[in-house]
């Protein structure tokens, strides 16, 4: 026998190789981990952990959503689904040669597949929907047809989406244009066809790193310019049919503003259409602050309400009908007609994401509660999730989405725990004690749904409010058991002409709403307000939520891994010292005592907002030409900036009007930065960071840390995608 095929013998008694060959052996283990004992630990860990597929479905559909948004280019993208689509046909395949590790193989195979076809699904939509923005300002005059009439007295205009041509070239737009109230027209209706002179322009990408991204929103909605109507409009051709969704949206809103004045008239209309347009600027933000807006929008709180009453309803007037009491299962045809309440009341208030998603979810309870199986679980969140993300899958970004499903996992994972249910379980005590569990509940959940909802406030916001979670213990029970249903019975006994009272009553409770909202908001420290959320802590942070809410048992509690390292980046972020808008007119400093200095005296509310959240400080900017360390003439200010014992001199260019080149250069010599919202020559070389016209237009709005010497820009977080194309070639 050859030298290379002689085996050891094993000891006939011990029945244990040698000591030679066990060392060969446990090298081997160091050296070539056994794949096979870790597949089988994490199966064991599946097991054990009550891993519950469905849920983490929907995850990763989302997780492919927000791939192909993070990712940059048509290769990347291509590249994870040819990955992902390659290693489920290898688990595939050697799931046919091994039968081991069931739950492992299929969970990974689901994962894979479900990662690329939410990569695929929002791929697509943005390739079928996407509309390119026109390529610049114009003014000028176009014939189009109303798509779409949306009402705002408390702006004092009316918008118009339009389906239209560009006059130059011929191709289709569709646009969407601001007409003052004064030149709104009775027959601008749903259908007609117009001819008007506007003040059109592409649609705004974000003004710095972290702001809103307005462009991203208009590509998804197909927009490819909005603007103003300069003038009157002409009706070329009036509407053969009126849209009667609309009309009676617009009527029901009317009605409800005639029947109460002022601000509570405004919510009431909003409760029972879900026009927002008549809430004036101070209750939104009063309501904002006060972490109650969530009641604005029609939402689960409403569809849930309307359902819910529907469902009572329902079954109290049948069972009045002994025939059909002994023939049908009540409940059933119950939860019937309060799943058309529910699709009806949707929509008549607009379908938005938050109430289609609310609709889906009531509906799925529904139909739980008359199969009597258990109504409020993850797989029906993660069921109505799924639905909203494969028809709207760019919703994934928005904070509606976010803020929406985050609330609704939070409460069904609270009450879903053990610790609640042995809470909340039945037991025999007083009235008194029974309303106190509840109340203390009541505001458990709503401390819950603030922090679960305060990472995505602070990342889209940049501001939360505090007292949030003690407004809403109040607000929530007025608006669901008084506000809305008595603005329900006023609107059925108007069929009568007896609604009067009902009117006053619902004005009364939405009257202390209101002032709940504005006494909440008014309070020191009620806001907070935070620079940039980077989107990796962001990540972090919902990655650990979601991981809190989906696991049971000891295991989630490795949730608050992620969440604590989030929240401790975030605390150790830098604060920007310099924000530059994207077109170089708006410049803010901060750091220079406690108040934000600014370029300029803009009467630009949006502007002065978004610097300011940006810059996480509050109050009253500050212009640089009252500044006393700054040197101001009309053309250009001069500011020296002193950070880690480093002092920047920044160079920031006030006015248009042409300067002298050497004269220019000779100042861009003495600066570390310059910042312009024109062209600068090539001769004016400062000694780090020139941010003029030709360099923002590349990179859009910048946030810079002068600490570190680093700066992030709006192009970083955009990629190749369509709504940005345009702006980086």
């Amino acid at each position: 026998m050859a030298a290379s095929e002689v085996q050891v013998p094993f000891d006939d008694e011990s029945n244990e190789p040698p000591d030679d060959a066990n060392a060969a052996v446990q090298r081997q283990w160091l050296s070539l981990p056994q794949l096979s004992s870790i597949a089988a630990v994490l199966e064991q860990f599946l097991n054990r952990a009550g891993f519950e597929k469905g849920p983490w479905l929907t995850v990763c559909f989302a997780i492919g959503i927000a791939l192909w948004f993070q990712l940059e280019n048509f290769w990347e993208w291509g590249a994870v689904l040819i990955l992902c689509s390659g290693a489920a046909i290898a688990a595939i395949c050697w799931g046919w040669r091994h039968e081991r590790h069931p739950v492992l193989r299929q969970s990974a195979i689901a994962i894979l597949l479900m990662i690329t076809l939410g990569l695929s699904v929002v791929w697509a939509r943005s390739e079928i929907v996407g509309a390119d923005a026109i390529e610049r300002p114009q003014v000028t005059v176009l014939t189009g047809r109303i798509l779409e009439r949306d009402e705002q007295p408390a702006r004092d205009r009316v918008r118009l989406v339009l389906a239209t041509r560009d006059p130059a070239s011929g191709d289709a737009l569709k646009i969407r244009v601001n007409v003052p109230q004064s030149a709104d027209q009775a027959d601008l209706l749903e259908g007609s066809v117009v001819r008007l002179r506007a003040r059109l322009m592409p649609p705004a990408p974000p003004m710095l790193p972290g702001a809103y991204n307005f462009s991203r929103t208009a590509w998804f909605a197909g927009l490819a310019a909005t603007g103003s109507v300069l003038g009157d409009i002409a009706v070329v051709e009036p509407a053969n049919e009126t849209d009667a969704l609309a009309s009676t949206q617009r009527q029901l809103a009317s009605h409800v503003r005639s029947q109460l004045d002022g601000s509570a008239g405004a919510i009431a209309s909003a409760l029972a259409s879900g026009d927002r347009g008549s809430i004036s600027d101070a209750d939104e933000e009063a309501m904002r602050d006060a972490g109650l807006t969530h009641l604005l929008s029609i939402s689960g709180l409403h569809v849930s309400a309307v359902i819910a009453a529907a469902y009572l309803i329902a079954i109290k007037l049948l069972a009045l009908w002994p025939w059909l009491a002994l023939r049908a299962r009540l409940p059933l045809v119950a939860a019937g007609f309060a799943a058309l309440a529910g699709v009806g009341y949707t929509l008549l208030t607009g379908a938005e994401v938050p109430t289609v998603r609310s609709c889906v979810g009531a509906i799925l309870v529904l139909a739980a509660l008359a199969l009597g199986r258990e109504p409020l679980s993850l797989r029906m969140v993660a069921a109505a999730a799924l639905f909203v993300l494969f028809l709207w899958p760019e919703s994934l970004v928005g904070p509606s989405f976010q803020m929406s499903f985050a609330a609704v996992l939070a409460i069904v994972a609270l009450h879903n725990s053990a610790p609640v249910q042995a809470y909340l379980a039945p037991r025999e005590e007083s009235w008194f004690s029974r309303s106190g569990r509840r109340a203390v509940m009541l505001l458990v959940t709503g401390m819950v749904i603030e922090i679960a909802l305060m990472p995505i406030v602070l990342f889209h916001f940049h501001r939360a409010g505090v007292y949030g979670a003690f407004a809403n213990v109040v607000g929530i029970p007025l608006t669901t058991f008084f506000s809305m249903p008595l603005i329900g019975l006023a609107l059925f006994l108007d069929i009568f002409g007896l609604g009067a009272p009902a009117w006053w009553a619902a004005g009364k409770s939405l009257e202390i709403l209101i002032g709940i909202a504005h006494f909440t908001a008014s309070q020191p420290g009620a806001v907070k307000l935070m620079p940039e959320m980077d989107g990796g802590i962001f990540a972090l942070f919902v990655s650990g939520g979601i991981w809190l809410a989906l696991w049971r048992g000891r295991v989630r509690l490795l949730g608050f891994v992620p969440v604590v390292l989030a929240a401790m980046l975030f605390l150790a972020s830098p604060v920007p010292d310099l924000l530059v808008s994207g077109d170089g007119r708006h410049v803010g400093v901060a750091g220079e005592g406690d108040r934000l200095l600014v370029l300029r005296e803009s009467r630009s509310d949006y502007a002065r907002d978004n610097l300011l959240e940006l810059a996480g400080m509050d109050g009253e900017p500050v212009p640089l030409g009252k500044w006393p360390d700054a040197n101001c003439s009309p053309d250009f200010c001069v500011l020296p900036v002193t950070r880690e014992g480093r002092t920047w001199q920044v160079l920031m260019a006030r006015s248009n009007i042409r300067i002298e080149e050497r004269a220019l250069a000779a100042a861009c010599d003495r600066s570390d930065i310059v910042i312009a919202d024109r062209y600068l020559p090539r001769s004016c070389k400062p000694k780090w960071l020139k941010a003029d016209r030709r360099m923002l237009d590349r990179t859009g709005g910048l946030a810079i840390n002068l600490t570190n010497g680093t700066y992030n820009s709006v192009a970083d977080a955009q990629g190749d995608h369509g709504w940005w194309r345009g702006e980086r070639d």
